[in-house]
């Protein structure tokens, strides 16, 4: 079952964020327990102003991944004249329930909304776990770059 998260979903979407990361390329606990701190407060706010939303997984009576969307203010352009965009981020499956089409339902349920709400274009970065999923929801590559300082 796949349904929006609660403010009393946020401890279970916290232990997501820091698994997926820990996974991902971190194993720094003491920037690990930063971020889990920083990250608390950024989505409680987000909660709170409706800029962050999160969608949770169910599987077996308990909470098994999770998905949000990330609301931000953006300069309107001619292809689309909106003042949002919304970027995915954590889409994560607890290991013991990955390949069952968990993360595929999240994003789901995530793309609806966007298509609902009368979004033009959903963003996220892909983890190479992940890419196969997006691309096979319609997802490809843009013409963004970055600079790291």
């Amino acid at each position: 079952m796949i349904r929006p998260a609660t403010l009393d979903d946020l401890p279970h979407v916290l232990r997501f964020r820091r698994a997926m990361l820990s996974e991902m390329r971190s194993t720094d606990e003491a920037a690990l327990h930063h971020m889990e701190e920083s990250a608390a407060a950024f989505l409680r706010e987000g909660f709170r102003d409706g800029t962050c939303l999160v969608w949770i997984a169910e599987a077996d009576g308990q909470p098994a991944g999770c998905g949000i969307l990330h609301l931000v203010p953006w300069i309107p352009s001619m292809v689309d004249p909106s003042s949002r965009r919304v970027w995915v981020h954590n889409v994560y499956t607890v290991p013991e329930f990955r390949r069952l089409g968990i993360a595929g339902q999240v994003m789901q349920a995530m793309i609806t909304w966007c298509r609902e709400q009368g979004f033009r274009s959903v963003s996220l970065h892909a983890s190479e776990h992940g890419r196969s999923i997006y691309e096979s929801l319609g997802f490809r590559a843009s013409n963004e770059m970055r600079l790291f300082f």
